[in-house]
């Protein structure tokens, strides 16, 4: 069965096409191994928002440390959707420890230090 994939660990965006044991339109070795694991067990770094007690920021962008597998997504955004930040953090900072037990972490890419209630 072939099957396409357009690459994303570069700039490039190479079309990869699987055919059987055969892998062909990747230029460099990443493609290779980004195709091997998207057909295997294909990962994503999930970015979203959360809600803030803050009226300034009444949602603040975030994402995780580690790619998450994707089954999980859905339920990782049913976990998160949960959370109110109540307090300033700096960017960095975690959000959600081990996010759907997967020792990935939620943490914060936009600096509420200095925000008011």
């Amino acid at each position: 069965m072939k099957k396409e994939f357009i690459c994303i660990v570069c700039p490039r965006g190479c079309r990869v096409v699987v055919d059987g044991d055969d892998i062909s339109g990747n230029q460099c070795k990443r493609g290779i191994d980004y195709v091997k694991a998207e057909m295997t067990a294909p990962k994503r770094v999930l970015t979203t928002t959360v809600k803030t007690i803050f009226s300034e920021w009444p949602r603040v962008s975030v994402k995780t440390d580690k790619p998450l597998p994707k089954e999980l997504l859905f339920k990782a955004m049913s976990d998160i959707n949960k959370v109110i930040i109540d307090k300033p953090l700096d960017i960095g900072e975690v959000v959600i420890y081990n996010l759907c037990n997967t020792d990935v972490n939620l943490i914060l890419t936009k600096s509420l230090k200095g925000v008011q209630k």
